[in-house]
């Protein structure tokens, strides 16, 4: 789990975003701050949607480590936290794919639209590490699996 900046509105907001061992995009989400608030916003959101982890490798962010003791402190079995600065690797080279479409553009205007665009690129990014499934007898490419999406 790491979180990165995009700009919006001419200020940095916070993209979280959390990748497995594999790769894998796991969850994202966009906030106006980095604190524990919303590194806890994001935690609960990725646990509700994908189930809890063994273990969770963040960087040396205090804010990260306070909202997975808060975390911790309500469950029952506790998440193992590895907070070591060069784990996380995997996660900030997925953190290219994000950077190389927004960077162009020189941030976002309004927050919502950042949010819209961000989950479309985030979608894209997992279409093409082959996280979508689609059910038809032909397997699709990812610009089909987007298209047929959108429709």
């Amino acid at each position: 789990m790491d979180e990165t900046y995009v700009g919006v509105e001419g200020q940095w907001k916070y993209l979280y975003r959390a990748v497995d061992k594999a790769g894998k995009t796991i969850d994202f989400l966009l906030r106006t701050k980095r604190d524990k608030v919303a590194a806890r916003r994001f935690f609960d959101k990725a646990i509700g949607q994908n189930g809890s982890p063994e273990t969770v490798t963040i960087d040396k962010s205090g804010s990260n480590l306070a909202a997975l003791h808060a975390v911790n402190a309500e469950r029952e079995t506790p998440i193992k936290i590895r907070q070591v600065k060069y784990l996380n690797n995997v996660v900030e080279q997925d953190h290219r794919a994000i950077k190389r479409i927004t960077r162009p553009t020189l941030g976002f205007k309004d927050f919502h639209c950042a949010r819209v665009i961000l989950s479309g690129i985030e979608l894209m990014n997992m279409i093409k590490k082959g996280q979508m499934k689609c059910r038809g007898k032909t397997p699709l490419s990812a610009a089909q699996q987007f298209y047929s999406l959108a429709s």
